[in-house]
């Protein structure tokens, strides 16, 4: 029997006197209870404190060392219980009879489990024991693991033991990983500390860098720059610099901003966390956020040059009445700064966590401040453009599985002299029955291009007319001004 057994008959012991308390209360006299009461108050303050003397006397011989590992360390969860959970999740399987199965949420594989609170472990011949409080089956959502093991064996336990634990706990979260894909929330739903701050599903894209429609060249360069940064954590520790890396991805709608990111968690094995600047308040509120993301994980801002006034012009002086129209509307929507955005990705608050990806995506790079995206902060400027022919041999491979044609040299002319996206250039592609015809599907594409083609010259000359019409116009007015 350990010593918590023998406490918990004392307590049952007190909860027999208070029962006792509660039912004389409502035979004896009013200043008999009361006088009964305060007794019974002084003899339970009195155990009380010979009960804490107890127990520092009791540890002081007792060969057992207890440590708990809580839930939540202070605001933020704590990765050591993710870890040790994991650690000693996978421990009772392999050693119990009688298990139970379930699919977590932020795991690919069924996970197997045992119904007990203690669990035996052995590490260099040392016996220690895990036990999970309170018990699974408990109400309370407080939940901590107490590690217990003699204590003779301190040294080796807190040093190279917890080491191991945490070492392999996290090495099976990451074999068995459900990519996920995360949303901040509205800060007015962030009810506690305990992860309200983001919601997040299952990421099951099946976008890779062999699908996606671009120049090979610019691909292989993409890709080399992710592997060098992924394997390099002591390389940036020996540069004292944080271990993260900013991209920078630009251009027309439709060109596969989106498809690349994708391309590139899949690539890393990183979960996304899509962020949402208009729904976050102040600066305060998008350190927290960074603060609740996990390292080696892609952190996105889409669109940044419509989430925020990133454009490079400073507040002018402007009127008061202007400003009394314009503020409470500011008030009602985001506060975060240009600031507080530099901070975020390269301040002192982005060195919280390692191995970060922060991603930026814009259609007008040119109307982002230049502080926004110097190298340091976006380290790499990846422009996708429209379609070339390169990226359109990539589609037809994907989607009809064709690497040459007879119509492959007419579509490459076109791509030359016609701007399209590769989102539109895929739609083309896409077989419209269920029997693949490539003749059909490439013709498609060709009355595609060429109406883009007639479309782009109309354009064009109407915007000439519209030029010459006004310089016309200024010769006239300047005409009648002079005479």
């Amino acid at each position: 029997m350990m010593i918590g057994d023998s406490w918990a008959q004392i307590g049952s012991t007190i909860a027999g006197l208070m029962f006792t308390l509660a039912t004389l209360q409502q035979f004896f006299p009013h200043q008999l209870r009361l006088s009964f009461q305060q007794f019974v108050l002084a003899s339970l303050q009195q155990f009380s404190l010979v009960q804490k003397l107890c127990d520092k006397f009791v540890n002081l011989f007792s060969p057992y060392i207890y440590i708990t590992f809580p839930e939540y360390s202070g605001y933020w969860s704590n990765q050591a219980f993710d870890a040790i959970e994991t650690y000693v999740g996978a421990l009772s399987t392999t050693k119990a009879s009688l298990l139970k199965g379930s699919l977590v949420q932020n795991s690919k594989a069924l996970v197997l489990t045992r119904d007990d609170r203690k669990v035996c472990d052995e590490f260099n011949a040392v016996q220690v024991w895990w036990v999970l409080e309170p018990s699974p089956t408990s109400s309370s959502e407080d939940k901590y693991f107490q590690l217990i093991f003699r204590r003779q064996h301190r040294d080796l336990i807190t040093g190279s033991y917890l080491d191991h634990v945490i070492e392999q706990g996290k090495a099976i979260q990451a074999k068995n990983k459900q990519r996920r894909l995360y949303t901040n929330n509205p800060s007015e739903n962030w009810r506690s500390y305990k992860k309200n701050l983001w919601s997040d599903i299952a990421f099951e894209s099946p976008a890779t860098f062999q699908t996606i429609a671009m120049d090979p060249s610019k691909k292989e360069e993409i890709i080399n720059d992710l592997v060098s940064f992924s394997k390099g954590k002591e390389y940036y520790m020996k540069l004292g610099k944080p271990w993260k890396r900013g991209y920078l991805l630009y251009g027309p709608p439709g060109t596969g901003k989106s498809t690349m990111i994708a391309a590139m968690a899949n690539f890393l094995n990183y979960d996304i966390y899509d962020l949402e600047l208009t729904t976050v308040k102040t600066n305060t509120e998008l350190r927290k956020l960074l603060a609740e993301t996990s390292s080696k994980s892609i952190i996105v801002i889409e669109d940044i040059d419509c989430s925020l006034d990133v454009t490079g012009e400073r507040k002018k002086g402007r009127p008061k009445s202007n400003e009394k129209e314009t503020e409470p509307e500011n008030e009602k929507t985001s506060k975060v700064t240009l600031s507080g955005i530099l901070n975020f990705i390269d301040g002192t608050w982005s060195a919280c966590g390692t191995g970060r990806i922060f991603v930026f995506t814009t259609n007008h790079i040119d109307k982002l401040d230049p502080a926004l995206i110097r190298r340091g902060r976006m380290d790499m400027h990846i422009e996708l453009s429209y379609c070339s022919f390169e990226a359109f041999k990539i589609l037809a491979k994907n989607y009809l599985d064709v690497d040459s044609h007879d119509l492959f040299e007419k579509i490459g002319i076109l791509l030359k002299e016609t701007e399209m996206t590769p989102a539109d250039v895929a739609e083309n592609l896409m077989p419209k029955r269920e029997k693949k015809d490539p003749d059909a599907c490439l013709n498609s594409l060709i009355q595609a291009l060429e109406d883009a083609k007639e479309k782009a010259k109309l354009k064009a000359e109407k915007e000439k007319n519209i030029k010459i019409n006004k310089g016309k116009n200024m010769k006239f007015y300047a005409k009648r001004l002079l005479f």
